[in-house]
């Protein structure tokens, strides 16, 4: 074996629907003021009771049944996450804990809404060198905690929930080569930081960055695997802002493709919302066993990472 590929996917969100309706009852916002400019109409929010690791272990829970395999047979548990409120136990073992997992390594990434596509990544490099077979890749974020609820340019985005994945090794690898970087002298634009923390960004400034910048780095990642990007079946990118999502999906030139839209439905969801996406399309049949499908993330630190992968 010395490739890997995603068998299974997953997904959670939590039960309570914030409408736009409902935001222009906290803020001065209405539900044009929101989807005129970020396109999101409802996102879904946990409750005080709901932490971020049950939100993931949920997800993988699915991402384990789908792949037919119990929580003992994985050996590596990731999880992307920029919302954890406590430094250990990280997500990862709490996740474990709640699986019933007996031994498996288990490890955070911080990389705010490019996790999910750094931590396939780091699963797909794992089992390729030999250091685990199964690997659990989770994102999972609870934005609501970050929120400025009286901030109507940002909480108006964030939404919370979580995707799983499943790598296994492969004869033939699934997954291809990462394309990842960053701009550090803006990480600044995109911020969770203070006491207590707060999600804050120029929007402008990455909305700017994701629409000029990105798509040529979008296109070598799928050049990575001799792929055209007309060829792609679908394209999963970082649902941040739908006025960012189509421009960009256009400007890589998957013409072709089916281009997720999630955040319609889910606001901003950080580091789940790339495989909380992907687990919807193959979920709904809109994508089938083995297309090529780009995923994509970018955001926080203004780093950026994506893969082509084959649908599960």
């Amino acid at each position: 074996m010395n490739g890997s590929r995603i068998t299974a996917v997953g997904h959670y969100q939590p039960a309570r629907v914030l409408t736009n309706e409902d935001l222009a009852e906290l803020v001065d916002t209405s539900d044009e003021w929101i989807t005129s400019r970020v396109g999101i109409r409802t996102r879904h929010i946990a409750g005080p009771d709901e932490p971020v690791d049950e939100l993931a272990a949920h997800a993988a829970a699915k991402a384990l049944a789908a792949a037919g395999l119990t929580p003992e047979d994985i050996d590596l548990v990731l999880v992307a996450t920029s919302t954890a409120v406590d430094r250990s136990p990280n997500m990862a073992a709490r996740v474990a804990a709640r699986l019933g997992m007996p031994s498996p390594a288990v490890m955070d990434l911080n990389v705010v809404c490019a996790g999910f596509t750094h931590a396939l990544a780091t699963a797909d490099h794992a089992v390729r060198a030999g250091g685990a077979t199964r690997v659990l890749v989770i994102g999972a974020d609870k934005m609501s905690d970050v929120a400025d609820w009286t901030d109507r340019t940002t909480c108006v985005l964030v939404g919370d929930g979580a995707g799983a994945a499943v790598v296994e090794a492969a004869e033939e690898s699934a997954i291809g080569p990462v394309l990842w970087g960053s701009v550090p002298e803006m990480g600044n634009a995109v911020r969770i930081e203070g006491t207590p923390a707060r999600f804050a960004q120029e929007g402008q400034s990455v909305y700017r960055w994701a629409t000029t910048k990105l798509p040529a780095i979008a296109r070598k990642a799928c050049e990575r695997v001799g792929l055209a990007p007309e060829d792609l079946a679908a394209v999963v990118l970082h649902q941040a802002n739908l006025r960012i999502i189509e421009p960009l999906a256009g400007k890589i030139g998957a013409v072709n493709a089916v281009v997720a839209r999630d955040v319609v439905e889910s606001g901003n969801t950080s580091a789940a919302s790339i495989p909380m996406a992907l687990s919807k399309l193959v979920e709904r049949g809109e994508i089938s066993t083995g297309d090529r499908v780009l995923l994509f993330g970018f955001g926080g630190n203004l780093s950026y990472a994506g893969q082509v992968i084959h649908c599960p």
